[in-house]
């Protein structure tokens, strides 16, 4: 069934009202739309492709959980999931961090490799990593989903100035980050 853009947007608004109102077909409705996006967002910000599962579950579950409080941007869910999923990716993140970093601590008689330290997701993706939760916002709404800064605004809470100013920025220090990482030498690429 194709539907056009005003049509996904005014279905966000009734799906959710309906599953709010405890319509649990309504609320799938608004998982099977969205998760996709929101998965394929996550797999870049989060250390292995199983945690980008997590967090899109992690997503759903705060919307759920803060149902009453969900912000529509010209009346899409989307921004407010996306929002909600780069802050899930930091926490999973950081939580992974802080376990291997415990682990460690542990005497190995016999160390097996982590597939994970195998992973690799380019010199862009780790630049995007190491960027602070707010620049990775602002980039993420507005240079890798395309929303406008007066819609990334709405989905932040914050002026549209303001977003303006973060995103120039946050693509400054992504530049920075990224020549770096990309020429570990230093020198002119």
């Amino acid at each position: 069934m194709n539907q056009t853009t005003g049509d996904r947007v005014d279905s966000d608004r009734t799906d959710w009202a309906l599953s709010v109102a405890g319509d649990g077909s309504a609320f799938g409705r608004v998982f099977d739309r969205h998760a996709p996006r929101i998965r394929r967002h996550a797999f870049g910000l989060v250390p292995t492709p199983t945690d980008a599962d997590d967090v899109v579950a992690v997503t759903f579950l705060e919307a759920w959980r803060r149902r009453d409080h969900v912000r529509f941007v010209d009346g899409s869910l989307l921004p407010w999931l996306l929002v909600t999923a780069t802050n899930t990716a930091h926490n999973v993140t950081r939580a992974s961090t802080r376990h291997r970093r415990f682990l460690a601590r542990f005497p190995v008689d016999d160390p097996a490799p982590d597939p994970a330290d195998g992973y690799t997701d380019g010199d862009a993706v780790s630049a995007m990593r190491g960027l602070a939760l707010a620049d990775q916002r602002v980039l993420t709404l507005c240079v890798v989903e395309g929303l406008s800064e007066r819609e990334a605004a709405a989905a932040l809470g914050v002026p549209p100035g303001t977003v303006k100013s973060r995103l120039h920025r946050a693509k400054a220090r992504l530049h920075q980050r990224y020549t770096r990482t990309a020429d570990p030498l230093g020198g002119a690429l």
